[in-house]
This record gives structure tokens, C-alpha cells and sequence, in this order.
């Protein structure tokens, strides 16, 4: 993360990702695909030497010179303005518009209630034995089960989270980097996806 200063002089907090380029490795139609057009995108080429051999035949298949480290599916409204071995860059976003991004939050291993599920604990002193330990976690007679749902301690983080209704702040074709508004889940050098956002509509193709 890092601020930009706007025409005003006011310093708006950002995170700078880099977007794409990425490449069209093929398309599908909502026939075949689950009722959606999708397509493939790859990003980050790999070597012949350094990428799976599956990794290796599906760039083979797209007629792509070489393989790519992260290969994701992306909905779209309609494929025909997408193209095998077409490039898509940043600057089919635009400054201003709303994004969602999606990424893979931080592991923090196992933990208990009081950090995993923010509850508040016991008095810490006076003999009272109960500090930071869960509770009671279910009734006596009825229903004689702990309900589902119940905050319990556990692994905490290393899921998938979507930060919806970022506003891209600036964007950098030249070095294929964009600035959106605020903080994305995961650690630095993460992978993420930069979608339009789903519920704002300010729909444009993804890169």
C-alpha cells in the first residue's frame, strides 16, 4: 500500500496491483460451460522448463508460444469480442470506476474465540478462571446439541475474500499497474482478481 495526493492536496490511501497484461488462452460458450460465456486467461509466462506438462499443453492447444504460471476462468457477458492470444491490459479499466477484488485472505493458524470471533472473555482477575475460554457452547435439556454455526476456536484466515466496491484511484498502462482505493485481501506479491464490480454497474471487460 501507498497514498496518492489528489488535485486538492488530499492523500487517499491505495493499494498498487499489478493487472496483466494477461492472454485469451480460449473461450467457452454457456452451452458447454454451465449456462456462462467464459473465458481463459493466462498470466505470468513461465519457461518450458519450469511449467507442468499439462500447464504445457494447453498452451500448445492455444497455439501460444510459451506456458503460463496462473491460468483462471472469468465470466463474461458475450466472447465475441475476445480473440486466442489476444492480450488484455490494465487500461481497459479507467479511473474512477468500481472494482471488486478478489484474493486469498492471510493463515494465522489455529485460534480462539476472542481473536477468531471477537468475543469479549472473562474478568481477568479477582480468581474468576474464566479468561479467554469459550463458554458454554450449547443448552442443557433442549435442544442437547451445540447449534450450528456456533463461534468456536479453529484455523483463522486462508480463505477466499471478494473487497467489493473499491474505486480505481489511478492506473499506469505503461508498467501495467493500477491503484485501487483502500486495502485487498492477502499477502504482498499475492495472486488476485481486478473484476468490474457485480453490483455497481459500471461493466467493463475484465483484465
Amino acid at each position: 500500500m501507498t497514498q496518492l495526493f489528489q488535485e486538492d492536496g488530499t492523500a487517499v490511501p491505495v493499494t498498487v496491483i499489478q493487472a496483466g497484461p494477461c492472454v485469451v488462452m480460449g473461450k467457452h460458450l454457456a452451452a458447454q460451460n454451465g449456462g456462462h460465456d467464459a473465458i481463459q486467461l493466462g498470466f505470468e509466462p513461465v519457461t518450458d522448463a519450469r511449467a507442468a506438462k499439462p500447464q504445457r499443453g494447453a498452451a500448445t492447444k492455444a497455439g501460444l508460444a510459451h506456458a503460463f504460471r496462473f491460468v483462471r476462468e472469468m465470466h463474461v457477458d458475450s466472447t465475441d469480442e475476445y480473440q486466442v492470444g489476444q492480450e488484455l491490459t490494465v487500461e481497459r479499466f479507467s479511473v474512477g470506476q468500481i472494482v471488486d477484488v478478489i484474493g486469498v485472505s492471510k493463515g494465522k493458524g489455529f485460534q480462539g474465540v476472542i481473536k477468531r470471533h471477537r468475543h469479549h472473555g472473562g474478568a481477568a482477575t479477582h480468581g474468576s478462571m474464566f479468561h479467554r475460554a469459550p463458554g458454554g457452547i450449547g443448552a442443557s435439556s433442549f435442544p442437547s446439541r451445540t447449534l450450528k454455526m456456533r463461534g468456536m476456536p479453529g484455523h483463522m484466515g486462508d480463505v477466499r475474500v471478494t473487497a467489493q466496491h473499491l474505486k480505481v484511484a489511478a492506473i499506469f498502462p505503461q508498467d501495467h499497474l493500477i491503484a485501487v482505493r483502500g486495502a485487498v485481501p492477502g499477502a504482498q506479491h499475492a495472486l488476485v482478481i481486478v473484476r468490474p464490480s457485480v453490483k455497481v454497474k459500471n461493466k467493463k471487460a475484465t483484465a
